[in-house]
This record gives structure tokens, C-alpha cells and sequence, in this order.
């Protein structure tokens, strides 16, 4: 048989085997190395021009040549013709369906009320300020006037890291590192993470998220205190919402005070912040001099806010990640 000829059969061949044109993967690549690969009839058909003459190995040459592309082009046109079958043929595929929204995330609620903080403060002139989860135990207690041993340091269960090294109660450490840095007047917030040892309960967590805020100028009263306090709770929760300042205790803030808001849900007051005015031995500690400077401060808790805003019953919630709850806040 002569090379034209075996050139014919090879690309009959070829067309029969590609009508039955395979689905499976191994077996499209097996049909290609058949014809088209290293060792292949096309291969072997230019591996018999050896005992062509000089004269008849051109002419050889261009019908191989032409057989090579030829099979080649057919080849991927097969394959580009599956690939855009196998969707367009599938039985179970509606073009004409509304497609399927994927699953969108919220802003999880924590973070919702801590930005709306955040914006009601700076809208006023507050700038935020951050400081150092793990502190030493003079910023987080000796300096904002919690005396070692003093009774007041029981009010809040410590994380120590060392004896001398604490997991910050309270971003009130910052104002002490404010201080300290600046020069007055200030007027900042300092939102974050704080830890306490506490038992885990419905109303408690090991951690949670507060923000603190501080003021200091020359001029700064408890009038003025209230005044932006009376302005962030309405923001907050609407301007019907009823609210009180209830005298407390603070060793950093003298006179201190509570602000709580009355919830018709529960019929009962229910405490939201601290504040008072920054006591003059904690000027004293970051040398301020107390008979120019004075200031106020004071200090919530995201979840609280964030539990009475969106009537969560339960703190634990904002801490499992369960969808069915987070879903809600989309």
C-alpha cells in the first residue's frame, strides 16, 4: 500500500472513530494520543518517509503535513463542541429559571451598634483613640486612683498575665496613656475588648466590648457631662425614651454617676453607662494640674447597648455564631 494511500485510511479511520466521539476524559486523551500523539499513526506515517526518494518525500511531506492539521482542527473542534453541549443539552437545566441569589452576610450586631456609637460621638467632636489589651497593672488600676489592695479593685475580676501584668478590665487605661502623650485639651472615645474573670451567663462573658470617653479643658462641668449624654441616649434609642443620672461610685470620677433608661418591655429601669468627672488624683498621677484642667469621662458596654437597642435577652448570643441568630440583623 502506498503512502497516499495509508495517508486516506488513517483519516477515514479517524473520521469513523470521531463520530462515536467518547465523554469520559481518559478516553478523549486516549483518542488523541492514537492519532495525534508522539508515537501515533501520524507519527508513524512521517516515520516512513525515510524510504521515500528525494523526489517524492516534498510531496509526501505536504500530505502529512496537511493530514496532521486537518485531524488536529477536527479534534478540538469536537472537543469545543461537548464543552458547550454539556451544558446547553443537560435535561435537568432551565435557561429561562431565575437564577439562585447566593446567601449575602450582615454586619453583625456588635459591630452595627458599635459604628452607630462611634458616629453619634464623632458627629459631636470626639476622636477615637485606641490602646493595649494587655497592660500593666499601674494604667489599668494605680493610676486611675485603684489604690493595691483597695476594696474598689474587687469590683472587677482580673485575667493576669504576670503579677504585674493584667488583661485590661476597662478601656479607661487608655484615657491614663491619653494623658500621659497629650497635652489638653482632649476629647476622645476609646472603643475595644476588655476581660473579666466572671462566670458566663445569660446577662455575663468573659469579655465583652466598652467604650470609654473623656473630655479635659478649662472650662468642663457636670452640666455639660449630662448634655451630651441626654444627646447620644436619644440618638441611640429615640427621642421619647425616658432616662435618669443616679448618683454612684467610681474611684476615678468624683462625683459619679449611672444613667439608666426605662424599658416599657420589662417596666424597669435599666442601667446603660457610668460617668462622673475625672477625680483630681487622676490628673495628679499623669501631671495634670487639677486647679486649671478639669474633665469628664465616662463608659458603656457595647453589648448592653446592643441587647436593649435590639431586645437580646441572652449575651452568649453574640459570641456562638449561630446563623439563625445573626440572620436576623440582615
Amino acid at each position: 500500500m502506498s503512502l497516499k494511500d495509508k495517508i486516506e485510511s488513517v483519516r477515514n479511520q479517524f473520521l469513523a472513530d470521531i463520530e462515536s466521539f467518547p465523554t469520559a476524559q481518559q478516553e478523549i486523551e486516549d483518542l488523541r494520543v492514537t492519532y495525534l500523539g508522539r508515537k501515533g499513526q501520524v507519527a508513524s506515517l512521517f516515520s516512513e518517509m525515510g524510504s521515500l526518494s528525494s523526489e517524492e518525500r516534498p510531496k509526501a511531506g505536504q500530505w502529512l503535513n496537511q493530514l496532521k492539521t486537518e485531524l488536529a482542527k477536527q479534534f478540538e473542534s469536537k472537543v469545543d463542541e461537548m464543552d458547550q453541549g454539556s451544558s446547553s443539552h443537560d435535561p435537568f437545566l432551565d435557561p429561562t429559571l431565575p437564577g439562585i441569589t447566593p446567601p449575602l452576610g450582615s454586619i453583625h450586631p456588635l459591630e452595627r451598634t458599635l459604628q452607630e456609637i462611634k458616629d453619634i460621638f464623632t458627629s459631636i467632636g470626639f476622636h477615637i483613640a485606641y490602646g493595649p489589651e494587655i497592660d500593666d497593672d499601674y494604667h489599668n488600676f494605680s493610676a486611675l486612683n485603684f489604690p493595691e489592695h483597695h476594696p474598689a479593685r474587687d469590683m472587677q475580676d482580673t485575667f493576669f498575665v504576670s503579677p504585674d501584668t493584667v488583661l485590661r478590665t476597662h478601656t479607661s487605661n487608655v484615657q491614663i496613656h491619653l494623658m500621659e502623650n497629650e497635652d489638653p485639651p482632649i476629647r476622645h472615645i476609646v472603643p475595644g475588648r476588655v476581660y473579666r474573670n466572671e462566670a458566663i451567663s445569660f446577662k455575663s462573658y468573659c469579655l465583652f466590648h466598652q467604650v470609654e470617653g473623656i473630655y479635659v479643658d478649662k472650662n468642663v462641668s457636670f452640666g455639660e457631662l449630662k448634655g451630651v449624654l441626654e444627646y447620644f441616649v436619644r440618638q441611640m434609642f429615640g427621642p421619647k425614651v425616658k432616662m435618669r443620672f443616679r448618683p454612684s461610685f467610681f474611684p476615678f470620677t468624683e462625683p459619679s454617676a449611672e444613667v439608666d433608661i426605662w424599658s416599657t418591655e420589662r417596666n424597669q429601669w435599666l442601667e446603660i453607662l457610668g460617668c462622673g468627672m475625672v477625680d483630681p488624683a487622676v490628673f495628679e498621677n499623669v501631671g495634670y494640674d487639677s486647679s486649671i484642667w478639669h474633665g469628664y469621662a465616662f463608659g458603656m458596654g457595647v453589648e448592653r447597648i446592643a441587647m436593649l437597642k435590639y431586645k437580646i435577652d441572652d449575651i452568649r448570643h453574640f459570641y456562638q455564631g449561630d446563623v439563625r441568630f445573626l440572620e436576623q440583623f440582615k
